[in-house]
């Protein structure tokens, strides 16, 4: 378990690290722009791909299950049967797609590489790798979500909002 610890920690540090990298990129950006009346073109396209970044590397790592979109007035109004089927059936949807699309989806970045970005000249394969993360991510976490619902963790958990 404490190896899942220190790996959350570093997923949350990455995370963290592009985030202020964004911040401080904006923050150049605006200075630039409205400050000296300078716009620069690289301080666009970075703050652009680390979005994309920011975005995908938190939706694979670091928010929890339970703040992802959820419809919790079926869950809340069945029993415990229901929402082990519930949360199985979920689960193999979403994780069976996300497992049958991760070839399409390296083969798409894998060749993008070939392209670059047109100021920093950075290759598309770089600004799209966080989408097979979170690809990989959503296959392993509904995998765990099925092995816990098969063995009754979390189903008897009201989900509420307040």
């Amino acid at each position: 378990m404490n190896r899942f610890r220190w790996l959350k920690a570093a997923a949350n540090a990455i995370g963290g690290g592009l985030f202020i990298t964004l911040f401080v990129v904006f923050v150049i950006q605006i200075t630039a722009r409205f400050g000296f009346n300078k716009p620069m073109a690289w301080t666009d396209e970075a703050a652009v791909i680390l979005y994309v970044w920011v975005i995908l590397w938190a939706a694979a790592f670091i928010v929890p299950e339970r703040e992802h979109v959820m419809f919790d007035l079926v869950w809340n109004s069945v029993g415990r049967p229901v929402r082990k089927v519930m949360r199985v059936v979920g689960n193999l949807l979403v994780g069976g797609l996300a497992l049958a699309s991760l070839p399409g989806t390296w083969d798409y970045v894998h060749f993008m590489a070939r392209e670059g970005t047109p100021v920093l000249n950075l290759p598309f394969m770089w600004v799209f790798l966080p989408f097979v993360f979170l690809m990989v991510s959503l296959t392993l976490r509904c995998a765990w979500a099925i092995w816990q619902a098969l063995h009754g963790v979390g189903l008897d958990a009201e989900l509420n909002l307040s």
